[in-house]
């Protein structure tokens, strides 16, 4: 700690750093711009000035910009001092000189950090009447809108978009005052991280083209904590709505989780929520929908789950909630998963590692503090984007720290000294996948292989940090690399193993294990992480239910079923004829989902289910890490409902006991421990639905929300009764307790004087750190420290290519690939088209090039695609993007024939 002086008042203050960190850690507004705690500080834009003295007897000092002042004991400022407000009311006038005076059409207007920092500093009426500098605005893409003319030159959105995300493809232009941020010419951002620009910049330039389309002030919006419904990282986000539609997602800061930063998946995929393919009333089968009301849908579930013996499938992405209420009502050994044979098993082989307790999962925040990191198997690129820019930070920190250990002199904020110093210099990263990634560019060591040959090199590098392990024959080549991964691993304070899902292959998540279980030490702190397929996939799989096939087989045995299929399209995760299969064997089936599809045409009773928006529930990431998500708004087909909540009518409509409207989710949770032990805790993951604060509810409205009295007076002059929430500690209004409430509660970031997105700094400890009593959920894994690992001996045989034959496998992409955000039209824009890739060795032995069709045989099924020839593909490999709109399941890991069309 060191003792500094802050207009002659002392602080004990942490050293390491920079002034302007700590002024705002220390609740002193001080304006700023370039500066983010995400990025670090290059003294661009020049309006954190300070004055600084040498002693108590300066009197005179020196003007400093605070972001590059670096703390030492004793240090002596003054930000109340004439001199420093007037040079930073000067700043701000400079900067505003060629800006447009368009702040009430403009998308940032009252939530603007520009706004925010002019106030600040005084700045009220422009002097500056001649003609301002104009810029052409770019086509960017559908997430993001461009506005050059707002621009103030602060460089944050390069600094991120380039430096911080890697992305190549927007940069700066020209120079002096004439810089442009952009692209060299109109086109699509190519980064999948591109929507954090709306966030970044300070002020109106890039912002979310998404919401401009249903535009909303953000201070109009009502909003509430949700959790990201699109993989199993389980990112935290703020969900914004008005008239009933979801209107954005912005991020809500997680020290543990997502930090400062979403995905583009995450942040624009909501729209399925305002789908036009919305499934709002109950329908039966072979009859009116206007004949549908609550008796009449009553007494079809009490005909259907009283004569019929039940089956229950759930769901990886309805939440735990959901799928215990489905549990309870068909009874545990009536509940099945309803994904395939294969990702069960490797799913259920994940948990059972995980519950031992030997090596510790790894949150986003331990990969970025990793100092040497493998992937073994997973494109977290494409399965899990925002742990893909975790691992970059990783790969960029550990090369600043190795840099700076002989410059001690420099910090590690200073962002563009540690640049200069770094150059070219990378952290340890290994990325062993079946095809290239855009990890590549920044890893040590790159393998391609087949999953078999992946799994065989794990299990070699285990090997080499415990030579107890069984030896494993790889090629000479590959053994240069297994050994230079193992040293790196074995040398490093803070490894993390990422294994997962993606590749279809159990033996990489046993090869995955015995790598961090040979890597744990006293002397490191190593982490292990597994990919999951989608948001609930891990509390799904604690279940431990059996998978689909077995409910399948059930069927085809027993007569007279009737089949609840909870929030799952069955033709997304299992091949069209088992699917098929199920649906010709049971008697009756029962669908609740949000949306139309494939599954839900198989229906008798199709029950609306509520989205993410629209209900309460909780998930459990890939990490065991179970989080809240809450109602946003309450729908206005009143059908609509949480599927839990459903189930429970149809438990009281199937017994004759019970209520569901008296039922809160930590209630139902509570049923799940009772149930399954393994859940123990998981009703604390956040505070209950009766929590309050000196009495209070928390709003979910801001109290600058001011359309409350008038958004409604095309339909009545009066104001209507406020909408009820049971189920939450949250109102409808903006009336409630207005502090700070607990992390997990937290609806909206704002703080008098700090009306965007930078006032989260008022709710962290400090600023880049934890939130102030921080609650980031519940992990529902125990580290057992001295438990001793049970090592994985079953090592896989080398892959051998055949010749006419070619094992197939899925590719995923950020855009598409997610059965939800695919509803989203930006998301789709983006989705790419189905193809076929092949090596190029096995394209000249085909005799096919790129873009020619061929047909590929998987079992009795043919399919048509063009040909996309990758060379980065093993031999012997075939891949097909998963999950694309149109694109069937395929028996992924199987073997495929392949020829020319005619």
């Amino acid at each position: 700690m060191s003792t500094i002086f802050i207009d002659n008042k002392p602080y004990d203050v942490k050293q390491g750093k920079n002034l302007l960190e700590v002024c705002l850690g220390l609740g002193i507004d001080l304006p700023y711009f370039c500066w983010h705690p995400a990025l670090g500080s290059v003294g661009a834009c020049r309006q954190c000035a300070v004055k600084v003295f040498k002693d108590e007897n300066d009197t005179h000092g020196k003007l400093m910009m605070s972001c590059m002042e670096n703390i030492k004991d004793g240090l002596r400022v003054s930000v109340a001092d004439k001199t420093a407000k007037a040079f930073r009311s000067q700043v701000i006038e400079w900067l505003m000189t060629n800006h447009p005076h368009d702040c009430p059409v403009c998308d940032e207007g009252g939530s603007c950090h520009l706004q925010d920092m002019t106030v600040m500093t005084g700045h009220d009426y422009r002097r500056y009447h001649f003609k301002k500098r104009t810029f052409t605005n770019q086509y960017l893409g559908p997430f993001i809108h461009h506005e050059m003319n707002r621009c103030i030159q602060c460089y944050r959105c390069v600094r991120y978009y380039h430096d911080y995300a890697g992305g190549k493809d927007l940069n700066v232009f020209a120079a002096h005052s004439h810089v442009y941020f952009g692209r060299e010419q109109d086109g699509v951002l190519q980064s999948p991280f591109s929507g954090n620009l709306a966030e970044v910049c300070p002020t109106g330039v890039f912002t979310d083209k998404t919401l401009r389309e249903h535009y909303t002030r953000k201070w109009d919006l009502t909003t509430a904590p949700s959790v990201c419904q699109h993989c199993s990282v389980g990112c935290n986000t703020i969900a914004g709505e008005r008239y009933e539609q979801l209107r954005c997602i912005t991020n809500r800061f997680s020290s543990q989780v997502n930090g400062y930063f979403l995905c583009d998946r995450g942040r624009f995929g909501y729209e399925f929520v305002n789908s036009e393919n919305r499934i709002t009333q109950p329908l039966i089968r072979n009859q009116a929908v206007e004949a549908v009301d609550e008796a009449t849908l009553t007494g079809h579930m009490r005909k259907l789950l009283a004569d019929h013996p039940l089956i229950g499938i759930g769901s990886p992405r309805a939440s735990v909630e959901s799928n215990t209420a489905l549990m309870q009502l068909v009874g545990k050994e009536n509940f099945y998963q309803g994904i395939s044979d294969n990702v069960g098993f490797i799913q259920r082989r994940i948990v059972e590692v995980l519950q031992t307790g030997v090596v510790k999962t790894a949150s986003l925040q331990d990969i970025q503090q990793a100092d040497a990191i493998l992937v073994l198997g997973e494109d977290i690129w494409n399965t899990a984007p925002v742990m893909a820019l975790a691992v970059r930070q990783s790969v960029l920190k550990t090369a600043a720290h190795h840099a700076l250990e002989h410059n001690a002199t420099i910090p590690l904020w200073h962002d563009a000294a540690v640049h200069e110093i770094v150059q070219e210099e990378k952290g340890f990263l290994a990325n062993c996948t079946i095809t290239a990634s855009p990890l590549d560019e920044i890893s040590t060591c790159v393998q391609h292989n087949a999953p078999d040959d992946l799994a065989r090199i794990g299990f070699a590098i285990a090997h080499q940090l415990n030579g107890a392990l069984p030896r494993v024959q790889v090629d000479e080549d590959t053994l240069a690399n297994v050994i230079d991964i193992a040293v790196f691993l074995q040398q490093a304070k803070r490894p993390v193993i990422i294994s997962g899902t993606g590749c279809y292959n159990e033996a990489l998540i046993r090869a995955a294990f015995d790598i961090a279980a040979a890597c744990k030490t006293a002397d490191n702190e190593v982490r292990l992480a597994y990919v999951m397929p989608e948001c609930n996939s891990m509390g799904l799989a604690m279940m431990q239910p059996p998978s689909f096939e077995s409910a399948v087989l059930r069927t085809t045995r027993e007569k007279n079923m009737t089949a609840i299929v909870l929030e799952n399209d069955l033709y997304r995760n299992v091949p069209t004829l088992v699917a098929d299969l199920f649906f010709n064997s049971v008697e009756h089936c029962v669908v609740l989902d949000s949306l139309n599809n494939l599954t839900t045409q198989h229906a008798d009773i199709l029950i609306p289910a509520a989205t993410f928006a629209e209900g309460d529930g909780t998930l459990v990431n890939y990490e065991g890490r179970a989080q809240r998500f809450f109602q946003v708004f309450m729908p206005g087909h009143t059908a609509i409902r949480e599927s839990w909540k459903w189930l429970l009518k149809m438990q009281a409509v199937r017994t004759g006991e019970g209520n569901e409207s008296v039922y809160h989710p930590e209630d139902v949770l509570a049923r799940t421990e009772q149930l399954l032990p393994q859940f123990a805790g998981i009703t604390d993951a956040a505070p209950h639905h009766d929590f309050r604060i000196n009495g209070q509810a928390l709003p979910r409205e801001p109290h600058r929300y001011s359309g409350r009295t008038a958004m409604l007076s095309n339909l009545a002059v009066s104001e209507p009764e406020p909408k009820q929430d049971d189920d939450s500690p949250f109102t409808f209004t903006m009336e409630g307790y207005s502090g700070m409430p607990p992390s997990p509660l937290i609806p909206f970031f704002w703080s008098p004087g700090w009306n965007s997105i930078q006032a989260v700094n008022k709710y962290q400890q400090e600023p880049g750190g934890s939130l102030k009593n921080e609650q980031a959920g519940k992990w529902l894994f125990a580290y057992k420290k001295d438990a001793a690992p049970a090592y994985f001996k079953d090592i896989p045989e080398a892959y051998v290519v055949r010749n006419d034959r070619w094992l197939l496998f899925p590719q995923y992409h950020v855009f598409g690939s997610e059965e939800l955000s695919a509803y989203a039209k930006g998301i789709r824009e983006l989705s790419p088209e189905p193809y076929v890739a092949l090596s190029a060795t096995d394209a000249v032995r085909l005799g096919v090039t790129n873009g020619q069709t061929v047909a590929i045989q998987v079992y009795e099924q043919e399919y048509e695609l063009p040909v996309t020839i990758d060379r980065s593909l093993p031999n012997g490999l075939v891949v097909m993007p998963a999950g694309l709109p149109g694109m069937p399941v395929m028996n992924w890991n199987s073997y495929v024939s392949i020829k020319l069309t005619s």
